[in-house]
């Protein structure tokens, strides 16, 4: 898949899941740095996307109102944030973070590791 754009949304297949670990077909939104996209890494980092989340990880969690071919309330899910290869991608972009969103998600995922 060419053209990724950071804060793109694609939908990928995250199985198989082990633990407690997100898995199914569903939306993730690249997070990788442009100058990685452009290399043409076959590994991406990525944050997946729920119609679902808990109260508990609100600190953690984006609310992403529907746009695109995201058709429903979704939430970038920060805890779950990792690397992926490139060939578990399925399709081309369905929707786009606007910058305020990408800033929200990096910066909770700083927060996360502890930065």
């Amino acid at each position: 898949m060419e053209g990724l754009i950071r804060g793109g949304i694609y939908l990928a297949r995250l199985d198989p899941a082990k633990g407690a670990e997100i898995g199914k077909l569903r939306p993730v939104a690249v997070l990788s740095a442009p100058e990685i996209l452009d290399v043409d890494s076959p590994l991406l980092f990525v944050c997946p996307l729920s119609s679902r989340s808990e109260p508990r990880y609100a600190s953690l969690h984006v609310t992403l109102p529907p746009r695109g071919d995201l058709k429903v309330e979704s939430f970038a899910l920060v805890e779950h944030c990792r690397a992926i290869s490139r060939s578990r991608l399925c399709g081309p972009l369905i929707a786009q973070l606007d910058g305020p969103e990408l800033e929200m998600v990096l910066h909770r995922l700083l927060r996360l590791v502890g930065l």
